[in-house]
């Protein structure tokens, strides 16, 4: 097991590089390819020896290594959460069943990436949402498969559109408040949430709100936003779902005693 979760660190480091290039690309429409990594002050292109996740920024001491140009601590920081969350996942996904681990590797992947770039530019791209809809299944169809566990897919795609149904409702009650791209990613979620249990869905759509509200009074209260500001959802909804992953049966079982006391 400690093995698994090391590669998977490991594995994690990687993607979390990646996920830096894709956080900075994909909301301004450039390829994920080409030109290569290249500092965008001077254009020079990155070492690979500098392209090491986390250690070529403690080599560099976090400046270009031509034109001295500062880098953001925030690609570090990418790289160490991406890993951090993917040992995480790993962990959890052992007392799922590995082979769902590939699907629930790639969720925490996006996740990372969607909410960051909603935290930019208050958008959820569709050229990583979209896909999900083709990828997710077919990463869960293998524990499905495997666990001979149908009842899990039906859940799953039911799961998926009610969730995504409800926010679409919401889009329409309250256009200012619910974007259409939270609806998108409302239906992926669902799909995830769904083959884990009802009660998964049932949490991770309340702690959505329930973080987004806490949120919003956090920065209204630091005077970083006000009533009418516009604030992503994407990385509540996000998070609920992935803290559902881990915590929707103690949740559940808690709120259950409230209201049956023993």
């Amino acid at each position: 097991m400690m093995f698994v979760l090391v590669v998977v660190g490991v594995v994690g480091l990687a993607v979390g590089s990646f996920l830096n290039v894709v956080i900075h690309r994909v909301p301004r429409g450039e390829s994920l390819l080409r030109p290569a990594s290249h500092c965008p002050q001077c254009t020079a292109p990155v070492r690979p020896w500098h392209n090491v996740p986390v250690l070529g920024w403690l080599l560099l001491r976090g400046r270009c290594a031509d034109c001295a140009a500062p880098i953001s601590v925030r690609y570090p920081l990418v790289e160490l959460g991406t890993a951090a969350l993917f040992v995480a996942v790993a962990a959890r996904a052992g007392g799922l069943g590995w082979w769902s681990l590939p699907a629930w590797l790639y969720l925490a992947a996006i996740a990372v990436a969607l909410a960051l770039i909603d935290l930019d530019v208050l958008r959820l791209p569709n050229a990583i949402v979209l896909p999900s809809y083709a990828v997710a299944p077919l990463l869960l169809l293998p524990a499905v498969i495997a666990e001979r566990d149908w009842a899990a897919a039906l859940r799953g795609v039911l799961a998926m559109a009610v969730l995504w149904t409800f926010y679409f409702l919401l889009s329409v009650v309250y256009p200012g408040g619910m974007g259409f791209g939270d609806v998108k990613l409302a239906g992926l979620l669902g799909l995830y949430l769904g083959w884990l249990g009802w009660s998964s869905v049932a949490v991770g759509t309340l702690a959505a709100f329930v973080l987004g509200g806490i949120a919003g009074l956090a920065l209204m209260a630091a005077g970083r936003a006000g009533r009418r500001t516009a604030l992503p959802f994407g990385p509540a909804m996000l998070a609920g779902a992935l803290l559902a992953l881990f915590a929707a049966a103690p949740i559940t079982h808690w709120y259950s005693s409230l209201l049956v006391p023993a």
